[in-house]
């Protein structure tokens, strides 16, 4: 396990759901997961079912929808 601390940019989600990894099987489908050093973005999200965070130098959006 890697010793670096996630650091949250954008949060739209409770602090127990952001801390959960298995996020279809826990809090039902449909979510999105788009990983990557240089992106951007624009997603319709379900309130309360979004997040963005960096791992590193790594981004992450995770998005319910759908």
């Amino acid at each position: 396990m890697s010793d670096r601390k996630a650091v949250i940019k954008n949060a739209d989600m409770s602090e127990e759901m952001q801390q959960d990894a298995e996020f279809d099987k826990k809090y039902n489908p449909t979510w999105h997961c788009i990983v990557g050093r240089n992106f951007g973005s624009y997603v319709t999200h379900e309130t309360k079912h979004f997040i963005y965070f960096y791992l590193g130098q790594v981004a992450i959006l995770l998005f319910k929808s759908g």
